[in-house]
């Protein structure tokens, strides 16, 4: 078998992802998946930035499980723009553009 590249290669995750996703291991793709998953089973999503959770739209309402694994993300893009989440509070919401840094911050290099 081929070995995986890209993003659907395993990459190691830290303490706090690991934990919240029950795997010490995953792609990059499953990673995203499984928090989606969370997310949405947890109806964590609202229309507006710091809204309430209504179960839909483009921001992320970060609660007691999510905060850990995204309090980590402190990185500057490609562009330039820096993504700084560590001053995150229970409540609080992300863009779910940040969902790429956030995957990033919490994986081992």
């Amino acid at each position: 078998m081929a070995e995986e590249k890209g993003l659907k290669k395993p990459v190691k995750l830290q303490s706090e992802l690991a934990a919240m996703l029950g795997a010490t291991e995953l792609p990059r793709t499953e990673i995203t998946k499984k928090l989606w998953d969370y997310i949405k089973s947890n109806k964590l999503q609202t229309k507006t930035a710091n809204g309430k959770p209504e179960n839909a739209g483009k921001f992320i309402v970060t609660d007691e499980k999510l905060l850990p694994i995204f309090k980590k993300t402190k990185s500057t893009s490609k562009s330039g723009k820096l993504t700084d989440l560590t001053g995150l509070k229970v409540g609080d919401t992300i863009d779910m553009m940040q969902m790429a840094a956030v995957v990033g911050a919490n994986i081992k290099a």
